[in-house]
């Protein structure tokens, strides 16, 4: 089933195998993607799908270094490049829609722009700079009503961008501990107001990001990363969280999005995400169903076939494995990882993983983390998308 194409009609993919999103860092002039980056993408298209690295809407939300932009022409431009280099292999791609919020330093952000929070509480942690080199997380402001209604039509532009330059589709970031899950989450949130104190009240801010990017670019072309148990950046479980979970998933089903795409870190040491809960959470979405987190090919075929997912994600293979389907479908050896060069610039470690010679006999694929970290936060490198 892994190999067999996805008929959706809003979606028709060749397999239902996912490239996750993952930070490289690359966007190394003006946050502005480029013709490297192109071509690594152009690498990978062989999966049903790709999501891109996450992509800040905001000058705001650009708080890890090089990460890309998707706020202006020019990187409206420069993804045009991904796109076309994509879709001249016949892939389908999404861009993650990431603003980090509170999870950022200021020597990261351009002139003008400012570190924001759902509450002025600094992220616990470091991140790294290119100046300074790892530094604690800058202090940010509390975000007022005013500032969250311009966040929300950041999105919604930076959406429109999307399809502008050729994306299929975009994918709101909604796990992580960025910001819209420093939203969701009871740990970070603590806001008495219309968006914090109560279930609602946590679900607000990503449910108005939501309903602004349908109305912008449609239901079809909007989907959802949420990682509920998360740990990563000052978030975790709270006792609603559960309730929580499902409040959201059928308020998006009302929205009519296209996909759900569930993150699990157990792989990387987080607790994880409760079967009951993953099942529930699929009953109560009525679109396509994307899980992700230390599946191998045998593990993603058994979910496929049990009905728990439509599609599955990897994540860390896809970073020395441009042909990971390809391996796969011929029992094809991995490359290793070069973890020195999972964020630096160029296109050492990038674009020069070799693709494979077909040798039948080979070890086979097993299993590797796919939950989305090309390295744990405890190292103070900036977390995948």
């Amino acid at each position: 089933m892994l190999f067999a194409p996805l008929s959706s009609p809003s979606l028709p993919l060749r397999n239902r195998i996912v490239m996750a999103p993952m930070t490289r860092s690359r966007a190394v002039a003006h946050n502005t993607p480029h013709a490297l980056m192109a071509e690594y993408y152009g690498q990978r298209a062989s999966a049903g799908l790709i999501v891109t690295e996450g992509t800040s809407p905001s000058p705001n939300g650009l708080g890890y270094a090089r990460i890309p932009g998707l706020f202006n022409q020019s990187h409206a431009q420069g993804w045009q490049l991904v796109t076309d280099a994509v879709h001249a292999k016949g892939g389908k791609i999404f861009v993650q829609l990431m603003h980090t919020g509170r999870v950022a330093h200021v020597d990261n952000l351009p002139a003008g722009a400012e570190v924001l929070g759902p509450t002025a509480e600094v992220c616990p942690g470091e991140v790294h700079t290119d100046t300074q080199g790892m530094r604690p997380h800058s202090a940010p402001r509390a975000m007022t009503e005013g500032d969250i209604a311009h966040a929300v039509a950041e999105y919604a532009r930076s959406a429109e961008l999307a399809i502008e330059a050729g994306f299929d589709g975009v994918e709101l970031h909604a796990a992580n501990g960025y910001l819209i899950e420093q939203f969701l989450n009871a740990h970070v949130n603590h806001r008495t107001d219309a968006y914090g104190g109560s279930i609602d009240g946590r679900n607000r801010f990503a449910l108005e990001v939501a309903r602004a990017t349908v109305a912008a670019i449609g239901a079809d072309r909007v989907g959802i990363r949420l990682s509920p148990h998360g740990v990563f950046n000052g978030t975790g479980g709270y006792p609603d969280v559960k309730a929580q979970s499902l409040a959201l998933i059928k308020a998006l089903a009302q929205l009519q999005i296209l996909y759900v795409h569930l993150l699990d870190h157990s792989a990387m040491g987080a607790p994880p995400v409760p079967a009951d809960l993953k099942l529930h959470l699929r009953v109560a979405f009525n679109g396509l169903f994307i899980l992700a987190g230390g599946f191998d090919q045998a593990s993603a075929e058994i979910a496929l076939r049990s009905g728990h997912a439509d599609l599955i994600a990897f994540a860390r293979p896809y970073i020395a494995n441009p042909d990971l389907v390809e391996r796969m479908q011929t029992n094809a050896a991995l490359n290793p990882l070069d973890m020195s060069t999972f964020y630096t610039p160029g296109p050492k470690g990038y674009t020069d993983y070799p693709a494979h010679e077909e040798t039948p006999g080979r070890p086979k694929f097993s299993h590797a983390p796919s939950g989305g970290l090309a390295r744990s936060d405890k190292s103070g490198g900036a977390p995948s998308a």
